[in-house]
């Protein structure tokens, strides 16, 4: 009986243990990943409206999360110091694993990655762009430096605009 006791508390425990377990990962941040020190939005329409009042570009990531390309993507991304620094200062960011109404974030087509600049104006920057010809807004682990010159570019871009027009 006492043997039986036993098992029975031993299952209880490994059940509650595991049950444990699944809540821990099924709590999700907006980050997902990609930056838990950085602010993120929840929606595309939120971000436009976070960069006109706050006169920051947005950066549109698109991913998914089973994708192994996505998954390489954010682990570089989340590591670069430089992306994550100027992502938690001087963007309004948004990563997103579905797609928005706004035909203008897929110029190319509907591929993941892709990341995307959106001033306060928002006019989506199709003259920012990756490496590549076949797939314009896609970066690999490897371009992260890249990436980031294009962050300081989409902010130069941004400033360098407003400064011509002094009644902005």
């Amino acid at each position: 009986m006492q043997h039986w006791m036993v098992c029975v508390l031993f299952l209880f425990f490994v059940f509650c243990d595991v049950s444990t377990q699944r809540k821990k990962k099924t709590v999700q941040t907006l980050s997902r990943g990609w930056g838990d020190d950085i602010t993120w939005v929840q929606t595309y329409e939120e971000g436009l409206t976070k960069a006109v009042k706050g006169n920051k570009p947005l950066m549109v990531i698109h991913h998914l999360e089973d994708c192994p390309h996505s998954k390489a993507l954010k682990k570089a991304f989340s590591e670069h110091a430089t992306i994550q620094r100027l992502a938690k200062s001087d963007f309004i960011m948004l990563n997103l694993v579905h797609e928005t109404t706004d035909e203008h974030l897929a110029p190319d087509g509907f591929y993941v990655p892709r990341i995307m600049f959106v001033d306060p104006s928002l006019t989506v920057r199709a003259d920012i762009v990756g490496k590549y010809a076949n797939r314009m807004y896609t970066y690999e682990p490897v371009d992260m430096d890249f990436l980031a010159e294009n962050m300081i570019k989409a902010k130069i871009l941004l400033k360098g605009e407003h400064e011509e027009h002094d009644d902005l």
